[in-house]
């Protein structure tokens, strides 16, 4: 069965974004140091990605005009923007939840839940996020857009493993 994995950054104090919805300080403590790239390892075992609107948004406005960034991958966009799908970029209404536990049970690599907050706040209650990987950057932003916003039943979750580089540490849970 595949993995759902929700893999983000976030500020020290909790937050994926600035209030602008900007992520310009998501780098280590020396910003021209990049020792560590754990990305790459992380998408060699995804085909799959779930992302809102926003996220999706940002990607193709800001961080990759011009050019999809995740060719060969299949990806969902949860959104009530009407718009054109493609092989690889399908938009759609469907609660995700219910999409995520369909796709689960086929066959293929693991599913990426890319973002945004409010896609993972549909996710969380539903217990259907399986592995956690969240790197933790080293700034304090005050304000923003939080990770996790409020969800009705506590989840617990087993720490497997943890790396630091350049002031970022890495964390990883699963459900216990």
């Amino acid at each position: 069965m595949r993995k759902s994995v929700l893999f983000i950054a976030m500020s020290l104090d909790g937050y994926i974004a600035d209030p602008n919805g900007k992520i310009q300080w998501l780098n280590g403590q020396d910003s021209s140091r990049d020792d560590m790239d754990t990305y790459t390892d992380f998408i060699k075992g995804v085909d799959t990605i779930f992302m809102g609107w926003n996220t999706y948004h940002q990607i193709v406005t800001e961080l990759s005009p011009g050019e999809w960034i995740y060719e060969g991958m299949t990806t969902y966009v949860f959104t009530h923007h009407p718009q054109e799908s493609t092989e690889e970029i399908r938009f759609t209404k469907e609660n995700p939840a219910s999409l995520l536990k369909k796709l689960k049970e086929e066959d293929g690599k693991n599913i990426w839940i890319c973002g945004g907050a409010n896609l993972i706040s549909q996710l969380m209650p539903t217990g259907q996020i399986d592995r956690y990987s969240i790197s933790v950057i080293p700034t304090l932003l005050g304000k923003g857009i939080r990770l996790f916003q409020e969800f009705p039943v506590e989840q617990k979750l087993s720490l497997i493993k943890t790396q630091s580089y350049n002031g970022i540490t890495d964390l990883v849970y699963e459900h216990r």
